[in-house]
């Protein structure tokens, strides 16, 4: 059993499946065999990644049991994640399994990588994340990522790595992890600050103040300072506060508007904020801003309270 399959037909797994592709033969698994035909007559995604085209090398399933790789990316929305394994982990169990979503599973406040040790005890994992945005990878734009594995990781960063995809590898799975799920909140604050008209400055407090609210939390949980520094705490963290591009930005932008949370796209960023102020609470973390993130999505407080609250916190020093 070799080569590579990508689970999970979305913006960023149809965008891995197509740098990947451009390397050898890669299998693509969509959900339901409706989107799978379509992807095979048309070879576009239009509808998650509009006008990028999958090379030939590609193979579309809608079959588990297609699939006969022993490197097989995870690219299933986290707050799936945990119905997708109960279906199908006993099938993929003892591969190599590399993570590609990024969150913390709401019903379970579980960490991805958590919930895929419950279901696929054999398989050795590794997180993949990073600022990248779908469209740019498909594209062959730049793009550098960290690759945080479980073992000794070089083989797959060659193996993944592709011209314009330049992976980092890491030990720190934890911290790889946390950097790419709490950045999403900090997002949803930066786009609230921006769309409620309380500009530039704001958001710059907002993103200084929320990266350290990050790494006190993934710190707590056992990673270590330097990898919320790097690629998958930091550089994620620029990328998706300041680009329209950035799904959790425009839902914050939406939100701070008083327009409310977009319909039909997966804003990671919402369910995260929710999972994660309530494991802090729990843990003795402090972390106000993603409780007033978690707050205004939830509908317990307006925006303008929200800035008011944070602006009256106690003063203190910066750390």
């Amino acid at each position: 059993m070799t080569g590579v399959a990508i689970l999970g037909a979305g913006a960023f797994g149809t965008a891995l499946s197509i740098t990947l592709g451009a390397l050898g033969p890669v299998t693509l698994w969509a959900r339901d065999h409706d989107q799978a035909a379509r992807l095979r007559t048309d070879r576009r995604n239009d509808r998650h990644l509009p006008g990028a085209e999958l090379p030939e090398t590609v193979t579309i399933t809608a079959e588990i049991a297609d699939i006969d790789a022993d490197t097989v990316l995870l690219a299933v929305p986290t707050q799936l994640l945990d119905a997708f394994l109960s279906a199908h982990g006993a099938a993929i169990d003892g591969r190599r399994l590399v993570l590609c979503c990024k969150g913390v599973h709401l019903a379970s406040g579980l960490r991805p990588s958590a919930l895929v040790a419950r279901f696929c005890p054999s398989s050795p994992l590794a997180v993949l994340t990073g600022p990248s945005f779908a469209a740019d990878i498909a594209r062959g734009l730049p793009t550098a990522l960290t690759l945080a594995t479980t073992d000794d990781g070089a083989d797959l960063q060659a193996r993944l790595s592709t011209p314009t995809l330049r992976l980092y590898l890491s030990n720190d799975v934890i911290g790889a992890e946390l950097g790419g799920a709490l950045k999403n909140v900090v997002a949803l604050a930066a786009g609230i600050t921006i769309g409620a008209g309380l500009a530039d400055s704001a958001r710059a407090a907002v993103v200084t103040r929320g990266f350290a609210e990050m790494t006190r939390f993934a710190v707590a949980a056992g990673a270590r300072a330097e990898t919320l520094a790097g690629l998958s705490g930091l550089g994620d963290l620029i990328l998706t506060c300041t680009s329209e591009k950035s799904r959790n930005f425009t839902a914050g932008l939406a939100l701070g508007r008083g327009m409310g949370l977009p319909d039909g796209i997966t804003i990671e960023g919402v369910a995260t904020a929710r999972a994660v102020s309530v494991g802090a609470q729990a843990a003795g973390v402090e972390m106000p801003l993603t409780d007033m993130v978690a707050a205004v999505v939830d509908g317990r407080i307006t925006v303008d309270d929200a800035a008011a609250a944070l602006m009256a916190r106690p003063l203190k020093k910066e750390t």
